[in-house]
């Protein structure tokens, strides 16, 4: 790591069972992972001498585990935290976080300072609202102002970034095509798709999520960007999601493998027949996996993009 930046380091404590599901999880903020499992020392340990060994490694609960990732305070620390949280709580697992490096009072703030203004597709510019009064739009931005408070979505990270892409550039072309379209954003975050799916054109959306907090944050942001057709509520997944009319024209998941390939056999009941499934919070290397799944419930892939090892697709129905 570089000295000459400040790093903070994220701990998840678990169960030693769920150490592979939330090395998986934490994979997808960085690779560098420290992982603390003592469930086979005492396989590793036999015949070794005792004294040889540390004493607080024989003492470890062989049934706790932890995993770490460092991450850079120029690359919100507090959001990867919030995006290993959502997802480990959609998949069920039981966890705890701890975080070191930096004072528990500048936690949620440390990164304010390097989220400046992000273009993330022709027209689409995720603005900061602590920037908002210096930041100058060019002729045809359309402009979504962001405060993400405790959850994730802040237009930094690679797989916000290729969703909003996608989210602009099919949103603009029901509109355009059939005079209307509607978007449903599962996992919503911080409400930052769904929004920017109202700003370029959607004329209603509904962005749900399983944390409550993310809701609260995602309606303050409706607010914010006076986006009231954008309607926000808890859901676990699609469990409590209205339906509409012939369906949504656009679907978003922008969370993790696993529960877009659990998502992939009832997405259907939610999407318009020639609508547009778009997926992304994969790791480059499972998605063939995710794309598999999708083929064999009846879709194909119509458009998909890649950023530093992270995979987004377009899919509709074959």
């Amino acid at each position: 790591m570089d000295d000459n930046k400040s790093w903070v380091q994220i701990k998840v404590k678990c169960d030693a069972k769920d150490i592979d599901t939330v090395s998986s999880v934490m994979g997808m903020v960085d690779n560098g992972l420290m992982i603390e499992d003592y469930s086979d020392v005492d396989l590793v340990l036999d015949g070794v001498y005792g004294d040889l060994i540390d004493e607080s490694i024989l003492n470890a609960d062989r049934n706790a585990a932890a995993v770490s990732v460092f991450i850079s305070e120029m690359k919100s620390p507090a959001e990867s935290e919030l995006y290993i949280k959502n997802r480990l709580e959609q998949l069920g697992v039981k966890f705890e976080i701890v975080h070191e490096g930096i004072r528990e009072e500048d936690w949620a703030d440390s990164w304010k300072q390097y989220y400046k203004p992000i273009k993330t597709g022709d027209r689409l510019v995720i603005v900061p609202v602590w920037e908002w009064e210096d930041y100058t739009p060019e002729e045809g931005e359309v402009i979504v102002l962001m405060d993400p408070g405790m959850a994730f979505g802040t237009g930094t990270h690679e797989t916000t970034r290729l969703c909003a892409g996608f989210v602009e550039k099919y949103t603009t072309e029901y509109k355009a095509e059939k005079g209307t379209c509607t978007v449903l954003d599962v996992g919503c975050g911080s409400g930052i798709l769904a929004i920017a799916a109202s700003k370029v054109g959607a004329d209603s959306c509904f962005a749900c999520d399983i944390d409550p907090v993310a809701v609260r944050v995602a309606v303050e942001n409706t607010e914010l960007n006076e986006t009231p057709n954008v309607k926000c509520a808890v859901s676990d997944l699609l469990r409590q999601v209205e339906k509409v009319d012939g369906g949504y024209n656009v679907v978003v998941a922008n969370i993790v493998a696993d529960i877009i390939i659990r998502l992939a056999p009832d997405v259907g009941a939610y999407l318009a027949e020639d609508g547009v499934f778009i997926v992304s919070g994969i790791i480059e290397e499972r998605a063939n996996e995710v794309t598999d799944a999708l083929t064999a419930n009846g879709y194909r892939v119509v458009d998909d993009r890649r950023e530093n090892g992270w995979y987004a697709a377009a899919v509709k129905r074959a």
